[in-house]
């Protein structure tokens, strides 16, 4: 097989993620398919922490750290100001972790695919507010413990389905991607580097600390992800829906949650009741696919 990854690094040594962190490692394969001739915008999160202390910067391009609610009008303002000085060829990308996307951020996200800015914006999620002390978001799943929904407590509410929020836009593209498939991630990004307008990816992206996990299990937490239908890789290009990976022999949803410590307390009937959600929205994913295949 012909590798397409390309091998140079944009992302340096010298950040400050934790060992393990999901979210690093999409962040270097992500640039490295869009190149240096990008610029990123960062709300608060998780990697304005990691990209270094001002006046350090480990990203290897422009970057601008902007308030946790405006990654996405922030990033359509930089879009119009290179336009405005004949620049086209600039990618502009916002990255934002799930807290600054389905919840605080997404009013600006909204409009900005609304007017279908020409922007690439990157949500990882690490299910939770893992850089302020492992609060539950609306990304965080059925069933998980964080500070916020404790062991006696944990979520009772289902994540909210971002990318169905982002569809309903009818934006030019849509993807998921996972760093424990390198391969299909770059050539997400090599194409949305391509399409004009709002282009969204949605990154899995794992979080040792809060998810009770251990940092050498990241890549195979976020494989087995991809296997048992957890997070399905897919894309929507111009509303058609195309799933990237289809297992050969799906895995039981038990092998992803006895890896991770934030769901060492789920009962029998609570994993029943999770692996009975992802087999309906696994169904309904390939309903989806047959009916833009027809």
């Amino acid at each position: 097989m012909r590798l397409t990854i390309p091998e140079e690094e944009v992302l340096s040594s010298g950040h400050l993620a934790c060992p393990g962190c999901g979210a690093t490692l999409a962040m270097r394969l992500a640039l490295k398919a869009l190149g240096r001739d990008t610029i990123v915008v960062i709300p608060a999160c998780c990697w304005s922490t990691i990209d270094g202390v001002f006046p350090n910067s480990a990203l290897g391009v422009p970057v601008m750290h902007i308030a946790f609610e405006a990654a996405a009008i922030a990033a359509s303002g930089i879009k119009a100001g290179l336009i405005a000085k004949g620049n086209t060829h600039t990618q502009v990308m916002a990255w934002a972790g799930d807290g600054g996307t389905f919840d605080i951020g997404i009013q600006a996200l909204s409009g900005a695919a609304e007017r279908n800015d020409d922007i690439i914006y990157v949500c990882y999620d690490n299910e939770a507010y893992q850089n302020t002390g492992i609060q539950r978001s609306s990304a965080t799943p059925y069933g998980a413990w964080t500070t916020t929904t404790p062991r006696k407590h944990p979520k009772q509410e289902p994540k909210k389905n971002i990318v169905d929020i982002m569809s309903a836009h009818r934006i030019p593209y849509i993807a998921t991607a996972t760093i424990a498939y390198p391969e299909d991630f770059v050539r997400k990004f090599k194409k949305a580097r391509e399409i004009k307008g709002t282009r969204f990816i949605h990154i899995f992206s794992p979080c040792p600390p809060g998810w009770k996990m251990k940092e050498q299990d990241t890549v195979k937490v976020s494989r087995i992800a991809v296997k048992s239908c957890v997070f399905p890789l897919f894309e929507i290009e111009d509303g058609k829906l195309k799933i990237n990976i289809k297992p050969s022999r799906r895995q039981d949803v038990r092998d992803y949650l006895k890896l991770q410590g934030r769901f060492s307390h789920l009962k029998e009937e609570d994993i029943k009741r999770i692996q009975k959600e992802i087999d309906k929205n696994w169904q309904n994913l390939l309903k989806r696919e047959e009916a833009h295949e027809g």
